[in-house]
């Protein structure tokens, strides 16, 4: 490998764009693959687990690694494209070394392992060379105190621990876009995808579940109590809550929306209501929703909120109280886009689009599908029969339920 530097840590490598020669992206990295022979001998780095466009993962050889420069990795290009499966003598560094706990015999500290270095041996093998260990904090201190040694120095990297923490994979998880972390969470051991669901904040687990295949999600469902099962499905959007409810069997379905907060468990009832891939069954109850007398500077207020999606934030529903669906009559739509052209104080009732078609709750998909593409919208309001408000379909949302089922399992699983 040419102009390498001397040590890479595995943290900093992670989600780093690969390249082929011709300087085009071909994926971004996602762990290291090594194989570890003792606590004295260092680990030869095998390769890479690089994503591919179509969040497939494929193994990436280190002799296919021409240059690992700060930011970024070269490739010769040519690439296996068959999807990765790890083997029994392979150890995965991020999903499977980090948050080991170990010890320096030499100090006698106890820590855990928060990041890998590797580097370039005199046969050019790539190998583990550092450990990066963390004491546990002591007093009033946030963060224990950090160690970096030598490989041959730690004892613990080798024995299985049955009892393997996440605090560190999670924090890597963290940084990852939610259908990143959900590939690297469907790729983890039991054990391991245990422990990590463990250490999730609900908020960042249901955005996570959302993004998994329904056989994944229903599983980390079930092995979470009751009352953390409620409590992640109150953070997720409405209409995959009700997805995944509609997955569980009766029993437990019922159980958990007794727990649920009222308000987030009728929003859920009542999209279980509606026929299955209808337009009632896949929109989101909680788009956008404003009174006749909100002005434009409202609207863009509540479209800059960084937690809906694009779609949502594409159209402002305007209606007379109440203002929650069924809302009072539905006045029509204003496009951001139009907003963004009239004075602040204007009111959005004056930007209305109120020639538009609305749908139904029991549109069927195709209808949606030509709705949106007729009107050019990547959303659209979905009333009652009284003309009342009931929630809005997203192009997205549409996506989702036009696609074969299990598409999200041969994401992850090509």
């Amino acid at each position: 490998m040419s102009t390498a530097p001397t040590r890479v840590f595995a943290a900093r490598l992670v989600g780093l764009p690969i390249f082929d020669p011709q300087g085009d992206q071909v994926g971004k990295v996602r762990d290291l693959v090594v194989a570890v022979r003792s606590e004295v001998h260092q680990p030869r780095v095998l390769g890479l687990v690089a994503e591919v466009f179509g969040r497939r993962r494929i193994f990436v050889p280190m002799t296919r690694v021409t240059n690992i420069d700060s930011g970024q990795v070269y490739t010769t290009g040519l690439l296996n494209m068959r999807r990765f499966e790890q083997r029994p003598t392979e150890t995965l560094v991020i999903g499977q070394m980090l948050d080991r706990t170990v010890t320096i015999p030499s100090t006698g500290v106890t820590g855990t392992v928060y990041d890998v270095g590797m580097e370039q041996a005199r046969n050019r093998d790539w190998v583990l060379s550092r450990v990066a260990v963390q004491e546990k904090p002591l007093g009033l201190r946030r963060r224990g105190q950090t160690h970096v040694v030598e490989w041959r120095d730690v004892v613990g990297l080798t024995t299985r621990e049955e009892t393997q923490g996440a605090t560190h994979l999670v924090a890597a998880l963290n940084e990852m876009r939610p259908a990143d972390a959900a590939n690297m969470l469907h790729d983890l051991p039991p054990e391991r995808r245990t422990a990590v669901v463990a250490a999730l904040h609900d908020e960042r687990l249901a955005d996570v579940l959302e993004e998994l295949p329904e056989e994944d999600q229903v599983e980390i469902l079930e092995h979470l109590d009751h009352e953390r099962a409620a409590d992640v499905l109150e953070e997720m959007s409405p209409d995959d809550a009700a997805d995944l409810i509609a997955e569980l069997p009766p029993e437990t379905a019922e159980a958990l929306l007794a727990l649920m907060e009222p308000d987030e468990a009728e929003d859920v009832r009542r999209l279980l209501s509606y026929v299955e891939n209808t337009a009632g069954a896949m929109m989101t109850p909680e788009p956008v929703i404003l009174g006749p007398d909100a002005t434009v500077a409202d609207a863009l207020a509540h479209v800059r909120n960084p937690e809906l999606t694009p779609s949502l934030a594409a159209l402002v529903y305007v209606c007379r109280p109440p203002l929650e669906p069924p809302t009072g009559k539905f006045l029509g739509v204003a496009h951001i886009q139009r907003l963004l052209r009239e004075p602040p104080s204007t009111l959005v009732a004056g930007a209305l689009d109120d020639t538009m078609e609305s749908l139904r709750p029991e549109a069927t998909i195709d209808e949606v599908a030509a709705h949106l593409a007729t009107y050019n919208l990547v959303a659209a309001p979905v009333i009652d029969e009284h003309g009342h408000l009931l929630g809005a379909v997203t192009v997205d949302d549409l996506l989702d339920h036009m696609l074969p089922e299990g598409w999200r399992d041969r994401a992850v699983n090509p």
